[in-house]
């Protein structure tokens, strides 16, 4: 079987299921945009970061298949048996989290996103993650999208700031409060 179909060369793509929509479908959009941030997760796991980091960001990644899969199917017309998404891997988010923010000092301010090279690539991934969630929202206004999709994604971009303060703390880097000038 070979990679390419040519099916999509006018500009519209399958769904699971099979029904045909244009690439700048908001399903399309949703989706994309969830891969997006798996393909950054993925640069971020092949940094040198510690190894219980890069569980963590696999188990996230596979999470993200699985969301990717769920936006993609058209569920009046598939029937096909998707993975699920469930609370606990929402509460494993939170629980990672509170165990690395007891390990951070206090937050005074917000933080200028930087410091070090992975440190960027996190809050990259942060960002590309709120886009995730806001197009998902905005499908969610055209159909019913799992509302568990939107906690994760919610969930899922506190999870990176958090990885980024980690990481910054870990990497020796500098957190720099953002300041305002007056």
């Amino acid at each position: 079987m070979k990679i390419y179909t040519r099916k999509g060369d006018e500009g519209a793509t399958s769904l699971i299921g099979g029904t045909r929509v244009p690439k700048h479908h908001l399903k399309i959009e949703a989706y994309g945009t969830v891969d997006e941030l798996n393909s950054w997760l993925g640069m971020l796991r092949d940094q040198s970061i510690s190894t219980t980091h890069r569980e963590v960001l696999l188990r996230i990644q596979d999470r993200l298949f699985v969301i990717g899969a769920l936006l993609a199917n058209d569920a009046a017309v598939s029937n096909m048996k998707l993975p699920e998404l469930s609370e606990n891997d929402v509460t494993y988010l939170e629980s990672v989290m509170d165990e690395m923010e007891e390990q951070l000092p206090a937050m005074k301010n917000f933080v200028l996103p930087g410091g070090h090279p992975v440190v960027s690539q996190c809050h990259i991934a942060r960002c590309v993650c709120r886009r995730a969630e806001r197009n998902a929202v905005h499908l969610h206004e055209a159909e019913v999208v799992d509302k568990l999709i939107l906690k994760y994604l919610n969930r899922l971009s506190d999870y990176l700031f958090v990885l980024s303060r980690k990481l910054s703390r870990e990497l020796g880097a500098e957190e720099l409060p953002w300041i305002p000038e007056k």
